[in-house]
């Protein structure tokens, strides 16, 4: 028997599983209380607001723009489902950042090392990502079962040593060569037979669309399938909402643990694959970073719903697309990292607040029924 969820973890990911109209105003009341900070932060600096909003939706409907925000949240999308699958089962995977690093990584260099036919070639490189990533996942997953350590300390620990070993690993006595025309470092840049062709999708402009766009939609469907219309899914939800009962029913909550574990650092190692086969073709120095934390906030905005997080995803692409238009306009970007910062924030209090009402609503049911219960039997007596 694994040790339960440590309170905090558990009461944060409590607040995702409301239901119904609720569960809905819960991501509206956080986007919301976002906006209107920002608007306080931006009337403070002496920029319009309503004004700042018009230039950020003017600029995000250029169809360039339209673009970047499809490929920015094609990558947060499979950062948010990596989490989500561990939320699903009450486990705080935060290492997605290390492991997809790590995972992107490892595949650039075998990719870049031989030159196969293109689907085999680009079979080998997500193949490769996602064994990284699900083995990375792993270790933090054999912690918790078998010497009870959270999964929230040791994952935090290993995007460290993710870290630090990405840096080893990333250099000219290893697996680095230089980056023609720059200072830059990276692995060997990939055959175009690895290349994954971009969708013109959006007309207007040359700018194509990640060709692997199309997997997120695929993995979208399937994670929903597995979660919602399979065994192993009713598995991992029972269980993530309570281990006793899962036990005693049968379920082998260490294993589930582990199988999560897995399931969620393959996701994981998916993360940099549309950047790495649609854009750079190498991993260097300057590849993104930081995406797994952004898809803790977009997984919990969503509701770890594939339609929920596709939208968060949609809205934090269009944030980072639209960002760099404020600074032309004499408007300082960072007020876009204030916006999703406020928003991260604005998602669990948001969270709590309803859940605090639809506990309130619950006891004045259960009070109105009693009452009626009380009536009856008072009626039924004086009969």
């Amino acid at each position: 028997m694994t040790p339960a969820p440590s309170s905090f973890v558990d009461r944060l990911l409590g607040r995702v599983r409301l239901g119904g109209t609720l569960a809905l105003a819960a991501p509206i009341l956080a986007v919301t209380l976002a906006g209107l900070i920002t608007s306080i932060v931006l009337a403070i600096t002496g920029d319009p607001p309503l004004q700042t909003l018009a230039i950020l939706l003017q600029y995000g409907a250029q169809p360039r723009t339209v673009v970047l925000t499809l490929n920015a949240a094609t990558t947060y999308f499979l950062s948010a489902l990596a989490v989500a699958i561990a939320f699903r089962m009450n486990i705080f995977n935060i290492g997605v950042d290390g492991q997809y690093r790590l995972a992107a990584l490892l595949a650039a260099a075998v990719g870049g090392a031989v030159v196969l036919p293109g689907p085999l070639h680009v079979l080998l490189i997500v193949t490769v990502a996602m064994l990284v990533g699900a083995g990375w996942a792993l270790m933090a997953g054999l912690l918790k079962v078998r010497r009870g350590v959270s999964e929230v300390i040791s994952t935090i620990m290993m995007n460290a040593i993710a870290t630090a070993l990405g840096a080893w690993l990333l250099s000219k006595e290893r697996l680095a060569v230089e980056v023609a025309g720059s200072n830059n470092i990276g692995t060997k840049p990939l055959a175009d037979s690895a290349h994954v062709p971009g969708l013109a999708i959006v007309p207007g402009t040359q700018t194509k669309v990640f060709g692997l766009v199309v997997l997120a939609a695929v993995l979208a469907v399937g994670y929903h399938i597995l979660l919602n219309r399979t065994r192993f899914g009713f598995d991992l939800r029972a269980t993530g909402r309570s281990q006793s009962a899962a036990v005693a029913s049968g379920v082998d909550v260490k294993r589930m643990v582990l199988t999560t574990m897995l399931l969620s650092g393959a996701m994981a190692g998916l993360v940099g694959m549309p950047q790495l086969l649609g854009a750079s073709y190498s991993y260097s120095l300057d590849f993104p970073a930081g995406l797994g934390f952004t898809g803790i906030a977009i997984a919990l905005l969503g509701r770890n719903h594939p339609v929920g997080i596709a939208l968060g995803a949609v809205l934090w692409g269009f944030l980072d697309a639209s960002s760099s238009i404020l600074q032309l306009r004499d408007i300082s970007p960072e007020i876009v990292a204030i916006m999703q910062g406020t928003i991260v924030l604005s998602v669990i209090v948001a969270y709590e607040l309803i859940h605090r009402y639809e506990a309130r609503a619950q006891q004045r049911r259960l009070r109105k029924q009693q009452g009626r219960r009380a009536s009856h039997q008072l009626e039924g007596a004086s009969a």
